[in-house]
């Protein structure tokens, strides 16, 4: 299948591995970077329709097969990380990071500082509602900027995002290009405080200078397989990995962290099928001991290499 030639780098056979925290995975049939939005939309406009595309971040939140991703896989860049303050509103870039958004905000004495400790792009933080100590993406963005698989420019609500717990209902191949979000005003000061003692907290109890993707497991949503209400307080994923006798698990070179069980970790030398594999056993023997099926937060996509004895599921596949 022929492609337009864009401005941007088009690259064909790109490997993924290097663009991924976890520094696994197959190759994508073609990355494209595009320059700007006009490169982005006559990009799409004149691409085959049948042919799949990818939206791919920073690679926080991602673990790509081993066997590759047959996808256009479209990664926004320099040109999509603008971050501007107008009045009690902070308009970001998809690709502008959190951690910056966060920043600036504070410097202008507007509190977004829940994004300080999300690792990530904002285009990615708006796609999976993220949050952190208490505060989502869906407290704070009143509107996404977006082009359509078809390269349209559609512009989005926040009562039509469809944010939900991880989730917002932005089709899978459609590519945020900015997001504007609302923020109570703070003394910059204590914005600045207030995030450092984030960052400590998060210090403490995460594995930060390992390779991760943050947290592996939604927390449950407080049900049982059967659908029946749990009354539990302790509806953490780490809590019910860790009763189930799995904190520190390993199969080849993944392992779910001795410092906070719900992060999966590359030791190094994993492979994409050491990583999901440890995943799926430890959400069978979590199963087994609670009732409780983990949902995964971190997206899988591609396909498994034939040996690894993985199925590439529908709803994280492209």
């Amino acid at each position: 299948m022929s492609l337009p030639t864009p401005r941007g780098p088009l690259t064909a056979n790109r490997p993924l591995a290097d663009l991924t925290w976890l520094r696994v995975g197959g190759p994508a049939d073609w990355l494209f970077q595009p320059a700007d939005l006009d490169d982005l939309t006559g990009f799409l406009q004149a691409l085959d329709p049948a042919q799949p595309v990818f939206p791919m971040g920073v690679g926080s939140n991602l673990i790509v097969r081993d066997g590759g991703l047959h996808a256009v896989v479209i990664r926004l860049g320099r040109g999509f990380n603008s971050i501007a303050i107008e009045g009690d509103r902070v308009i970001a870039g998809a690709a502008a990071l959190d951690a910056q958004v966060a920043r600036r905000a504070a410097e202008a004495g507007l509190d977004l500082t829940f994004l300080r400790t999300i690792p990530g792009s904002i285009g990615g933080a708006v796609r999976m509602n993220a949050g952190c100590y208490g505060a989502y993406v869906a407290d704070h963005c009143v509107e996404v900027a977006a082009v359509n698989r078809a390269g349209e420019r559609v512009r989005l609500t926040q009562g039509e995002l469809g944010f939900a717990y991880r989730h917002s209902a932005l089709p899978a191949d459609w590519i945020v290009t900015s997001a504007t979000f609302t923020a109570a005003r703070a003394e910059p000061a204590a914005l600045e405080a207030k995030m450092a003692e984030q960052l400590a907290r998060r210090d403490a109890s995460q594995p930060v200078k390992e390779r991760s993707a943050g947290s592996t497991f939604r927390n449950p949503a407080g049900y049982s397989s059967t659908g029946k209400a749990d009354d539990s307080q302790e509806l953490k994923a780490w809590a019910l990995i860790d009763r189930a006798g799995l904190r520190g698990a390993r199969r080849g070179g993944a392992q779910m962290s001795e410092k906070h069980p719900n992060f999966l970790i590359n030791t190094g030398g994993a492979s994409a099928a050491d990583l999901e594999g440890l995943g799926e056993e430890v959400r069978k023997r979590v199963f087994q001991h609670t009732g409780l099926l983990l949902e995964w937060e971190i997206m899988r996509v591609g396909e498994a290499a034939p040996s690894s004895g993985l199925t590439s599921e529908n709803n994280s596949t492209v």
